[in-house]
């Protein structure tokens, strides 16, 4: 997520879709029976050019996009699916995963397990405690904290020097326990660093405050309820860990569940899975890092309606895995991908300046 806001205003593969021959074939995605409704793009009065450029350039150009979906208006109107990837497929989720916890922090609190994330960690989380790098100072950490990554604690993903870069705590045995006897380097509240174990201790307070493991709680107050079951929780390490330590695997049309559920103000099929205000407040910036807008664990991200710079709520996934809402436009975009550790991950943001914003702004 560095300097992401440069990439997307700069459009650097704007000429990418521009050029070539189409010999793109638009589908309108089947109705499968989980929910979706699904329309034909021929019936939302745009000029397709630039989507069918697209898809040309997608299918001959060298990338590693996995699934592309645009859902208009609650109805899925593009669903495409490159390199063997498939509809009922889960896809690693990456950190998008951090934005479902948040998602779950919220229904923890609708819900009563958790009474208000001002509250300190240790109310919650009565194991593990500090064992080492004991400080007065790790008492005032909150829940807020940790969804804002200003903990204070000596956790820095983007910086390798940082004893609680993620790659460093997962060769650890004992992960939360690592995470805990870390020093304090700043005030808890004062600085915001990317820091993934932060949102491992998110799940685990859950987890505890609920006495429900993290799957089952995720299970019976949003998988369920979204009819979502096609969903796993796992881990590159093959160590055996609490699937509070584990990220998600989900199929590209229930990503895009969560990101309708966010538009819709927390609703799905009527019905209130998450409260109104934990949605409002959530995915509302609160800090910055490396310059980026940052919510609870959601990433606002700009993008170009026009003259106008419209705001985006995004999940986010190392490699290219993308939950896109735009509110203004009732617009949710979702992108799976195998970039990992490239910039080739952020193809996913120019797609959306150069191609679908201006398709959909720019009505016949």
């Amino acid at each position: 997520m560095k300097n992401i806001v440069s990439l997307i205003i700069i459009n650097l593969f704007i000429g990418e879709f521009c050029y070539g021959q189409d010999t793109y074939t638009y589908l309108q995605p089947k109705e499968i029976g989980d929910g979706w409704k699904t329309s034909n793009l021929k019936s939302q009065n745009i000029d397709t050019t630039l989507i069918y450029k697209l898809f040309n350039k997608i299918k001959k150009k060298e990338n590693k996009i996995h699934s592309v979906l645009l859902i208009k208006n609650d109805q899925l109107i593009i669903e495409e699916y490159f390199k063997s990837h498939s509809v009922n497929e889960p896809h690693d989720l990456r950190s998008a995963t951090k934005s479902i916890r948040s998602i779950l922090m919220g229904i923890a609190i609708d819900k009563g397990f958790i009474e208000n994330i001002n509250d300190p960690i240790s109310k919650y989380l009565k194991s593990p405690t500090p064992n080492k790098n004991i400080d007065e100072r790790k008492d005032k950490i909150t829940i807020k904290h940790l969804l804002t990554m200003s903990s204070g604690l000596d956790c820095n993903d983007f910086d390798q020097k940082s004893k609680g870069q993620e790659d460093k705590i997962y060769r650890k045995k004992d992960w939360l326990q690592y995470a805990v006897d870390l020093p304090m380097v700043n005030e808890s509240g004062t600085t915001s660093n990317y820091c993934s174990i932060g949102t491992v201790i998110v799940a685990e307070i859950i987890s505890q405050a609920s006495g429900m493991t993290i799957n089952k709680f995720a299970e019976q107050y949003l998988f369920i309820p979204l009819g979502i079951e096609n969903v796993k929780w796992g881990h590159t390490s093959n160590k055996k860990v609490t699937p509070s330590a584990k990220r998600l695997y989900m199929s590209s049309r229930d990503m895009a569940k969560i990101g309708q559920l966010i538009l819709n103000n927390g609703k799905w099929n009527d019905k209130q899975i998450i409260s109104k205000n934990w949605v409002n407040e959530s995915t509302t910036m609160k800090t910055k890092i490396s310059g980026n807008d940052y919510a609870y664990l959601w990433w606002n991200i700009p993008f170009k309606l026009n003259e106008k710079i419209i705001i985006s709520k995004t999940a986010s996934g190392n490699g290219g895995q993308y939950i896109i809402i735009i509110p203004e436009m009732d617009m949710v975009a979702i992108f799976t991908g195998g970039a990992y550790n490239s910039q080739d991950a952020q193809l996913a943001f120019n797609i959306m300046n150069d191609v679908f914003i201006p398709t959909f702004t720019n009505r016949k």
